[in-house]
């Protein structure tokens, strides 16, 4: 079998996906996007294209070492996106060639389901408490929010006060039970994430997210230190070799990476061992697509640690389109009580609409995230 060309889809709401075709008639898909940033990743997977036409796709790891090993450069979040997309389009055709879930290549499955959450608030926290009742009504047990609007290296306690406002309103709602995640989304400094993690303390929120961006490590472990919630962190980095770093430095619980960023199945499977080994949770980034989202499930299954897994049913980014609508089979993300239960079909286990795809692909995306300013005209963190 050989492969025979990469083709990059760029849909709305914000997503890219990829399709790998074979001589064999077998096609694998992956989802290698960075947000904002679409055309730079489809740019890069064209430039890798031309190493893997005429291999043979089931050679995973070793493509995997040769797209990130054979190039000078290497890492950060273009590279390791376009990467991530081929690596889960790999494993993809692999699955369908052998007739099997990615899962049970990568030594069957430790559960059949795992928690989710649901994203409440949008960017600008708003109207939370409502929209997490109407979560729990569906049936999740735990929600997430951004914390905050933007936040100056000092700033108002009246901001602090909003923020602490806007979760005892979804604790009010929800009640004692259902799990809070609070990201901070890295757009609190040092300074005030002490504040706010004090402030915090009586909430029993399900993790603190990003309390400060990742390039601050050094002052994770003092921040955990005054921390009432384990410390989440990951979604902006790349490879083992970052997630080395958080892990030596210590005072984060939970690591983070996401599949479609982080190298795809192959590298985010060896970065959850990692975490595994110091006694750290896993729960993978995911606001992205269904193709995401299966890669996501596969490493879910196999993972001990993992113990949550993000979507993007509803999340505010998509207003274009949703997560089901590039699936031909809408329930094969079956969703019960909290949970999800893994895809049993072969390969990722997801069968995509081609036909809505090219059609959606017509009309394409330009997402950018937005540029926020504080009141002095300064370039604020979103």
């Amino acid at each position: 079998m050989k492969i025979t060309r990469l083709t990059t889809f760029k849909v709305p709401p914000r997503w890219l996906f990829l399709r790998i075709d074979t001589d064999a008639g077998l096609s694998g898909w992956g989802e290698p996007v960075v947000e904002g940033r679409a055309r730079t990743v489809a740019a890069a997977v064209d430039e890798l294209s031309e190493y893997l036409i005429g291999k043979d796709p089931r050679h995973v790891e070793d493509h995997w070492n040769v797209l990130y090993r054979g190039g000078f450069y290497r890492g950060g979040p273009v590279l390791m996106s376009a990467i991530a997309g081929i690596d889960q389009a790999l494993w993809d055709i692999k699955g369908k060639d052998l007739g099997r879930p990615i899962y049970d290549l990568l030594g069957g499955p430790v559960r059949e389901r795992i928690r989710v959450y649901s994203w409440v608030g949008g960017d600008r926290p708003a109207d939370t408490a409502r929209a997490a009742k109407d979560a729990v009504a569906h049936g999740f047990t735990a929600v997430k929010m951004n914390a905050t609007e933007e936040l100056q290296y000092v700033d108002t306690h009246a901001k602090v006060d909003r923020v602490i406002a806007n979760v005892q309103a979804i604790r009010d709602a929800v009640g004692a039970d259902i799990g809070i995640g609070l990201d901070f989304h890295g757009r609190v400094h040092k300074p005030m994430a002490k504040v706010l993690m004090r402030e915090l303390a009586p909430f029993r929120l399900m993790f603190i997210e990003e309390p400060v961006r990742s390039e601050y490590l050094e002052a994770i472990p003092e921040l955990a230190a005054m921390a009432s919630a384990p410390i989440a962190l990951g979604e902006r980095l790349y490879s083992r070799y970052d997630f080395k770093r958080v892990l030596q430095t210590g005072g984060v619980d939970i690591l983070q990476p996401d599949p479609s960023h982080a190298g795809g199945i192959t590298e985010t499977r060896k970065i959850a061992s990692m975490a595994a080994a110091w006694d750290v949770a896993l729960a993978l980034h995911c606001p992205l697509g269904p193709i995401a989202l299966a890669a996501c499930l596969q490493l879910d299954a196999v993972c001990h640690n993992a113990f949550i897994q993000e979507q993007s049913v509803g999340i505010h980014y998509n207003t274009s389109n949703d997560l089901l609508d590039y699936v031909v089979d809408r329930g094969v993300f079956a969703y019960a009580d909290g949970y999800v239960s893994m895809p049993k079909g072969p390969g990722l286990g997801v069968e995509v609409n081609e036909d809505y795809v090219a059609e959606r692909a017509k009309v394409g995306h330009d997402w950018r995230n937005p540029v926020w300013r504080h009141d002095d005209g300064s370039v604020a963190e979103w």
